[in-house]
């Protein structure tokens, strides 16, 4: 079924919504959120591990005027999920997209979304992932995210079947704080993250090939995002819960091969935090291309980057793409 997707613009919100979702322990799960007219895939059967209690509230706001081009960011996630989106001539890949919004919240549109209809175009099959938060009450709340990001590889290989996907090509694209899950997916992939359910955690959660765009990676406050630190480790974090979290320091020779993209005028995450992804997949022996842009700034993804340096990223990404073994 090939995905509407004037209708996943038209209903833009013009402010925040708020939807109450039941405390932790209900035997039915909560509702499935407002925001979403595609395949939804729940992430856990249930509550997911480690929940507090009450469960957040999810909340979206929309950030955009022009509801043409929504903006909608969101926070409260207690039902982690990924969002399907088809191609209409599919290629036999697929694509984990991870968004960004500093482990605070998720840029459905600009991070999610809009990614992932991009990719429909080029034959790719693309999961939005809504990943749970770490500041947010989870029990292990440094690893939360990568328990999302790693049984949503497993579930899409588990489905590659439905979706017309070989299970080995499946990758993963992440920006900003959804780059930092990105890497460190792709360098922590095999950490026992989350206790196993079904028999989809069998599967590998290894991504054929990784793509971080402008990302967090490391945890030393000299280059980290603070609010993504903050977020994801907790105010007061040990020298090994920092050095657990910075990707840089966990990369393997089996990590997968990876595009980077990085603009040096990035006021938010500095460019330093991809320089030392790369060093670090150079010294493990694994692929790397990272290009670095003058101009770009920070989350332009696909959106307002027309006559910029950085418009050159996409074109870049699908050459790669096609280079590794993944088109």
């Amino acid at each position: 079924m090939e995905i509407d997707r004037r209708a996943l613009f038209a209903g833009a919100l013009a402010a925040s919504v708020i939807r109450t979702i039941p405390a932790a322990g209900a035997a039915t799960p909560p509702p499935r959120p407002f925001h979403e007219t595609g395949e939804v895939i729940d992430l856990w059967p249930g509550t997911p591990p480690g929940a507090p209690s009450p469960l957040p509230v999810e909340i979206a706001t929309e950030r955009s005027a022009n509801p043409a081009q929504p903006d909608r960011v969101i926070a409260g996630i207690a039902r982690p999920r990924i969002t399907a989106f088809r191609p209409k001539y599919p290629n036999g890949a697929a694509l984990l997209v991870i968004p960004g919004g500093g482990y605070r919240e998720e840029s459905l549109d600009k991070g999610g979304i809009q990614v992932a209809q991009w990719l429909t175009e080029h034959g790719y099959t693309a999961f939005v992932l809504t990943y749970r938060l770490p500041g947010e009450g989870w029990k292990d709340r440094s690893n939360t995210p990568l328990a999302d990001a790693q049984r949503a590889m497993r579930l899409i290989r588990a489905k590659a079947a439905t979706y017309g996907i070989v299970p080995e090509r499946v990758a993963v694209m992440g920006s900003s704080a959804g780059g930092h899950l990105c890497a460190d997916l792709a360098s922590r992939f095999a950490f026992p993250a989350y206790a196993p359910v079904d028999a989809a955690d069998k599967l590998s959660a290894r991504p054929f090939c990784a793509a971080p765009l402008y990302p967090v990676v490391s945890m030393d406050p000299a280059i980290t995002h603070a609010g993504s630190r903050e977020k994801l480790l907790g105010p007061n974090p040990t020298p090994a819960l920092e050095a657990a979290h910075s990707v840089d320091r966990n990369v393997t020779p089996e990590s997968p091969p990876h595009f980077i993209v990085h603009a040096e005028d990035d006021a938010t995450v500095p460019v330093e935090n991809s320089l030392r992804l790369r060093a670090a997949l150079r010294k493990a022996g694994v692929s790397v291309d990272l290009h670095l842009f003058a101009e770009g700034g920070h989350g332009f993804n696909l959106w307002n980057i027309a006559g910029k340096p950085v418009a050159a990223w996409p074109g870049l990404w699908l050459d790669w793409a096609s280079r590794v073994g993944l088109g």
